[in-house]
């Protein structure tokens, strides 16, 4: 994509927030996932008017699983276009027309091979605020073009390995070290209920490191099915180790994706004879819909640590994302400001904008924004994160993490039926996640 701006335009989009240094080391080869489902499907929103005379417009890819039998994530996609609404009614992506197309991977490797070959056929600059568990599948398609990988969910360990990804948070490790780190000392025994997948391998190890940095014994590692449609038997055999420990009451930890509320009702019903089990989980696994859904205050969720990436939804510095919402967004429920991979897919467009801006009157390609990216650009999202900075190894690289930047995660807690902090700020996990057992 080439092409000189008539016009220096800043649409909304990210706000400048507070600045942490990063540090620079050896980039690891990237560890790679997968799994299984079926077909994909693919949609285009060309935007408004934005970019004049001889400019050409940016493309970029948006894609999620849709319509699936486990975890689905329309608002990523949804978001991203009413984000193409928006910023080309405005006068474009720093004075350039922004065209988004979306995809479904359908949770299927096929199908996220699929929609990788399409970013490339339509000469995509960038893939951005993302959720997909087939890393094997579509990280090979987009190296090969080298296509950057702006703002994935975070879902697997390629993620924050290849040198193509720029991961806005710290991912699956980052929630599951702090919430082991937060269950050190709250609980006795604790179960680990986690998809029998080759990406729910990845989760014990990650629970593990926190629960050890707080001198607890390692969680029990109990897979089940992630599309199941009952867990009356993964919940009564969680259950019946609680008895086995001394002093706290034990706790279970879903981390299922959408069927963690499936989960939730089996384990409800199991646990009548156990009143004194908690439980515990990750935003994403859970939030304050299915809180509601389940009973509230006199459901299971009562009283659980749920560990996120950003601060709370009343946080200011959402309220560019509630603004997007209601001009561009109003009525699709899909599109929700308290939704994880939302909040992601808005600070992946985020850094998509600093990185246009950044390039001045200069072409725009998927080779342009890799080298701004790679140069040391620095992006502040409103205190959303810290300032994001991506170099060839940070402080994780040792452990396998290279291009991890962001290793805080917040901290709440279910009390009377409402998702409140647990604690002020965020807890960076950096340290514990060092000390990781990762293969």
């Amino acid at each position: 994509m080439t092409g000189r701006r008539p016009i220096r335009s800043t649409p909304p989009g990210g706000l400048r927030g507070r600045s942490r240094a990063t540090r620079t080391g050896v980039l690891s080869a990237g560890a790679l996932v997968a799994c299984a489902s079926l077909a994909v499907g693919c949609g285009v929103v060309p935007g408004a008017t934005g970019g004049s005379g001889d400019d050409d417009p940016i493309t970029v890819m948006t894609w999620a699983p849709q319509d699936t039998g486990a975890t689905n994530k329309p608002g990523m996609p949804a978001l991203a276009q009413a984000y193409a609404r928006w910023v080309n009614s405005q006068g474009g992506l720093g004075g350039r027309q922004l065209n988004v197309l979306t995809c479904n991977d359908h949770n299927d490797s096929v199908a996220a091979a699929k929609c990788a070959r399409r970013a490339v056929k339509e000469n995509a600059v960038a893939v951005v605020g993302s959720y997909s568990q087939y890393a094997d599948s579509f990280f090979p398609v987009l190296e090969g073009a080298r296509i950057p990988y702006i703002g994935g969910y975070g879902l697997t360990n390629a993620e924050f390995t290849s040198p193509l990804s720029y991961p806005v948070n710290g991912g699956q490790p980052a929630l599951l070290a702090g919430l082991g780190s937060a269950l050190a000392d709250a609980c006795g025994p604790v179960t680990l209920v986690r998809p029998d997948t080759i990406a729910g391998d990845q989760l014990p190890v990650l629970l593990d490191s926190g629960l050890s940095s707080g001198g607890h014994e390692r969680a029990h590692d109990q897979r089940a099915a992630e599309d199941a449609t009952s867990y009356d038997d993964q919940s009564g055999r969680a259950l019946a180790r609680e008895g086995t420990g001394r002093g706290e009451p034990g706790c279970v930890v879903p981390v299922l994706g959408d069927r963690t509320g499936t989960f939730m009702d089996s384990f409800r019903r199991a646990s009548e004879d156990h009143p004194d089990v908690r439980t515990a989980t990750v935003l994403g696994s859970v939030d304050q819909t299915a809180i509601n859904a389940s009973g509230g205050a006199s459901g299971p969720y009562e009283g659980a640590y749920v560990t996120g990436w950003y601060p709370s939804v009343g946080d200011p510095g959402w309220d560019g994302l509630k603004k997007l919402i209601k001009e561009q967004a109003f009525g699709n429920n899909d599109v929700d400001a308290a939704d994880a991979g939302v909040q992601t897919t808005w600070i992946a467009y985020t850094v998509l904008k600093e990185v246009v801006e950044s390039l001045g009157d200069g072409e725009v390609s998927a080779d342009t924004v890799r080298r701004a990216l790679d140069g040391g650009l620095e992006v502040g999202t409103g205190g959303l994160t810290p300032d994001l900075r991506w170099t060839f190894a940070d402080k994780l690289a040792s452990v396998g993490f290279p291009r991890l930047v962001n290793a805080d995660v917040t901290l709440q807690v279910v009390r009377e039926g409402r998702l409140v902090s647990a604690r002020q700020g965020a807890v960076d996990t950096t340290r514990t996640l060092q000390n990781a057992d990762v293969a």
